[in-house]
């Protein structure tokens, strides 16, 4: 049964086309992701889907008597108590109770609707959207907000779903597992891609050949006119009109610019860190009356710090980042921070933004006009110059979390604390922002319940668990999980990990790198293609490191050399293990290409 079609749509805002006659149809049992920059579309097709918003141009078509529950980027909830909102679109009283208690609001269920954080709000939407009697459920973002132990009851509940689905989030673990088709919108226009996450990444590899393939080509034909042209000088005005148009046109052309490049190197001029971080000894934590969360917290920060904080919804994550950002003092215990410290803090709130101001003038601050540097600021982390002259208010929620971390990133900190970063960001946003933080050279910490970006990002996580003193964990997310799953209760774990930089990823985002007799040439030239840039990466790296060892020879710093030698050596290891992987991709493409030839 066709739940909902919809045929030719386009939608505007003001500057630019943001649909541009996409079509796409959602019948029973699809499951169809939506990926895409911020501001390109995706929340706005989805109420385009459910009627929340009528196209500008196009049809949209539902079925007959198709039922349809929605989870909007920005919900609102009647006035009532928490289970009263969820039980109302209910078929049963008791459900909207157990689907609380899975979402972590169990012990709101009698809170007024009205005195909800915004994330709190988020999670009794997402609960009346899953009870509610459905043909098809339309979900934007819906992990936002939950932990990790959520998302994978969510995970099991919509591939339980019957209907059809569509699906907007950053989770690509969520992606990978669900979905059965991916509509990417990119600049107005739609392209669909068969299968789930992985099979989306290696057909957008091979649409971005093709297209280099074209320019190639375009290249050849705008030289072969530009000899033409030029041999033709002197009796220009013989030529054919229809041709000199064409040549003019030809040389005038240029291939379409990426949609994302990476972070500027923004930590150039950045203080650099000192000994001594952030250190803190016997911290208890609490927040204003309530109880204490933790207690007995001894940490120690080093100068290259790549540290996640994990665990369950209200134990305290966001508040011991407070706690270190000095936003608030401990209960019990002492903080202290290194002379040479700058903490940057990305919080769930982000810097607070005047909706009518212009973009480029919150770049420029109170203090002077907007100049130059900061439209080219804005413009590398991808305000086009219709962005930058536009009111905040006209963002798209993506965008303003975009900008709010280029506010943080600008200050050039060398202590960066990031809370729950990947909400409201788009994938190549995250991933872009993954690579910048490979190479950043100052600590990172990180809380978030995004898998993926903790696989990528972090070595070591702290576990708070709302029932021990807090617990480094060495090995990052996945010896974290792999133990959690091992020992069977959620959150609490024992015994250790040996300490690993490996990073694993989902399907097709780059770390599923062993040999396999099935892979196709097409998904090997990807995953060789990502290596390329890992290998880039990590010799970057060892540059940097191999220049500041040779300037630190000079000044004696015994110190410092051996944690530049630390650091060089694992990345030479990581170098080495990264070139093998290589050429093992090498010999399985070469050894395909054989048995293709020999059929």
């Amino acid at each position: 049964m066709i739940c909902v079609d919809a045929e030719r749509v386009t939608m505007t805002r003001p500057g630019r086309p943001l649909l541009s006659e996409v079509s796409v149809t959602v019948s029973t049992g699809d499951r169809l992701g939506v990926v895409g920059l911020n501001g390109t579309g995706k929340s706005t097709l989805l109420a385009v889907l459910t009627g929340d918003v009528a196209p500008e141009s196009g049809v949209v078509r539902r079925g007959r008597d198709v039922r349809i529950a929605a989870l909007p980027q920005r919900p609102v909830l009647p006035p009532g108590t928490v289970i009263d909102a969820v039980a109302a679109v209910a078929d049963q009283a008791w459900e909207a109770a157990a689907v609380l208690q899975k979402l972590g609001m169990g012990e709101l269920t009698d809170a007024d609707t009205g005195r909800l954080s915004g994330g709190q709000a988020k999670r009794v939407a997402l609960a009346r959207a899953l009870v509610a009697p459905s043909d098809l459920l339309v979900l934007d973002e819906p992990t936002n907000h939950l932990d990790i132990d959520a998302i994978a009851w969510l995970e099991d509940r919509l591939e339980s779903f019957k209907g059809g689905l569509v699906l907007v989030t950053h989770d690509r673990h969520v992606l990978d597992r669900l979905t059965t088709r991916v509509l990417e919108l990119d600049r107005g226009r739609a392209h669909v891609h068969e299968g789930g996450y992985a099979s989306y990444l290696e057909a957008r590899a091979e649409r971005e050949e093709r297209a280099a393939s074209t320019e190639a080509v375009r290249r050849n034909l705008a030289r072969k006119e530009l000899a033409w042209w030029r041999r033709g000088g002197p009796a220009r005005s013989t030529k054919p009109k229809a041709r000199v148009d064409a040549a003019t046109a030809l040389l005038a052309t240029r291939a379409e610019p990426p949609a994302r490049c990476g972070i500027p190197d923004l930590w150039f001029g950045t203080q650099r860190l000192g000994d001594k971080v952030v250190e803190l000894h016997d911290v208890a934590v609490g927040r204003g009356d309530g109880p204490t969360l933790f207690e007995h917290l001894e940490l120690l920060l080093d100068g290259r710090e790549r540290l996640g904080i994990v665990g369950p919804n209200g134990v305290g994550k966001s508040t011991l980042l407070d706690v270190i950002a000095g936003r608030i003092a401990p209960r019990h215990g002492t903080v202290e921070h290194g002379p040479t410290v700058r903490i940057g803090y990305y919080d769930q709130i982000g810097v607070e933004l005047d909706p009518r101001r212009r973009v480029r003038d919150a770049v420029a601050g109170d203090a002077r006009e907007p100049d130059w540097q900061d439209a080219a600021l804005l413009e590398s982390f991808w305000f086009d110059t219709d962005a930058q002259w536009a009111p905040i208010e006209l963002l798209s929620g993506g965008e303003r979390r975009r900008l709010q971390l280029l506010l943080v990133l600008a200050q050039k900190p060398n202590v960066l604390l990031l809370d729950e970063p990947t909400n409201d960001l788009d994938i190549d946003t995250l991933r872009v922002l993954e690579e910048f933080l490979d190479d950043w050279p100052g600590a990172l910490l990180v809380v978030s319940h995004d898998r993926a970006f903790l696989e990528r990002t972090v070595a070591d996580v702290l576990v708070l668990d709302g029932a021990s003193t807090p617990a480094r964990r060495p090995g990052g997310y996945a010896a974290w999980e792999a133990e959690r799953r091992s020992s069977r209760v959620p959150g609490r774990l024992d015994g250790g990990s040996t300490r690993s930089r490996t990073r694993s990823a989902p399907a097709g985002d780059g770390a599923a790198r062993e040999p396999s007799a099935t892979r196709s040439p097409s998904t090997l030239r990807f995953l060789m293609k990502d290596l390329d840039r890992e290998l880039a990466r990590l010799g970057r790296q060892r540059d940097r490191l191999e220049t500041e060892l040779a300037a630190t020879a000079s000044t004696d710093d015994h110190e410092a050399m051996r944690r530049l030698g630390a650091e060089l050596t694992e990345v030479l290891d990581r170098l080495a293990q990264a070139e093998d992987e290589w050429l093992v991709l090498a010999d399985e493409a070469d050894r395909s290409g054989a048995e293709r030839r020999s059929r």
